[in-house]
């Protein structure tokens, strides 16, 4: 396996394992992503997904003989595009939080896959760039529509323009990363933010997602009800964890989650 899919504490960790190739992307890998994403959403006391690389590298995108058959064969390109495409929106569309945590080298389509991730993580010693104008390619992997959406129509335009490799502070300074710490202490790191989660129940970390993604995209009045809606679902289910929560604090007790 390319891909490797563990879950302890409640926490699913996804790592790439091909350290030799910096963990670049096959048509197995990207089945393999499409079935550890379908496994963990289909994990209900879950509360959030990490994605980790092994090696030097977080991930480089397309594998060099994928892209040597793609530039061949335009018509194969473009199938691949649309399958690492689709499972790049299976990653956004899950109801638990995603966490990137990019331990080192990551560009094009390992930037493409940080960028569907909710928060990133990354060594002080990761390099992240889109790199792909350098080899006279536009982005195919979402970039150029996900990049602005992230943080900014100048900076993003810059970016990738540019193909200017950015160092996890500047990725901080971007908006691009919310933390940096070294990376042999990265891993504790990601924990302390997973212990911030793991405190809470997966059924309202999945409602306050699944309501920021449903209203993203939305008129702010629209969006405010998304809200309401998503909150009086969660209030209203059979297991209550809202109901429980509040109880708890008002009886000065630990909350028993479902």
């Amino acid at each position: 396996m390319s891909v490797n899919l563990t879950i302890r504490d409640r926490v699913a960790y996804l790592s790439f394992d091909r350290p030799e190739q910096l963990n670049s992307i096959t048509e197995d890998v990207i089945d393999e992503l499409a079935g550890a994403i379908a496994e963990v959403a289909g994990a209900s006391t879950v509360v959030a997904l990490v994605i980790q690389g092994t090696g030097s590298a977080f991930c480089v995108g397309l594998d060099i003989d994928l892209l040597d058959r793609g530039f061949d064969d335009p018509d194969y390109f473009k199938s691949i595009l649309h399958r690492f495409g689709h499972v790049l929106r299976d990653l956004e569309a899950l109801d638990v939080p995603v966490i990137a945590a990019v331990n080192g080298i990551t560009r094009a389509g390992g930037m493409e896959l940080m960028l569907a991730s909710d928060l990133v993580v990354a060594a002080e010693e990761a390099k992240i760039g889109d790199v792909h104008t350098s080899f006279g390619v536009m982005p195919g992997g979402g970039s150029t529509q996900r990049l602005p959406r992230k943080i900014g129509d100048q900076k993003a335009k810059e970016l990738i323009l540019t193909a200017r490799w950015l160092s996890a502070v500047e990725a901080q300074a971007y908006g691009l990363v919310l933390s940096v710490a070294p990376l042999q202490e990265l891993a504790a790191h990601t924990e302390e933010l997973l212990d911030e989660l793991r405190l809470k129940p997966a059924s309202v970390l999945r409602a306050v997602k699944r309501a920021m993604r449903r209203g993203a995209d939305l008129p702010l009045d629209e969006a405010l009800d998304v809200e309401i809606d998503e909150f009086l679902q969660h209030l209203t289910a059979e297991s209550s964890d809202s109901r429980e929560g509040f109880r708890a604090f008002r009886e000065g007790r630990a909350p028993n989650w479902h």
